[in-house]
């Protein structure tokens, strides 16, 4: 897990952290935390995987054309183009 070092924080954020850690039961650290978390990983954040789901219903792609791509999809490995 990554670990990162805040330096030149005013006393006053500080102290403002350990009580908002306080008020919610968790330490100083757990709180930080917690509060970057909700700042770069919100919930109303754009999935990917969700993105392309709705984007394959709304060309009208069902269940059945992917289960039928994969089943004609090619299995072997490619081969290595030969450059002379």
């Amino acid at each position: 897990m990554a670990a990162i070092t805040i330096r030149n924080l005013s006393e006053e954020a500080h102290r403002a952290l350990k009580v908002r850690a306080a008020s919610h039961g968790r330490s100083t650290e757990a709180e930080v935390r917690e509060i970057l978390e909700a700042v770069v990983r919100p919930p109303e954040r754009l999935k990917i995987g969700s993105a392309l789901w709705a984007l394959s219903r709304a060309a009208g792609i069902t269940d059945a054309d992917v289960k039928a791509m994969e089943q004609s999809r090619d299995l072997e490995p490619a081969k290595p183009m030969s450059i002379q």
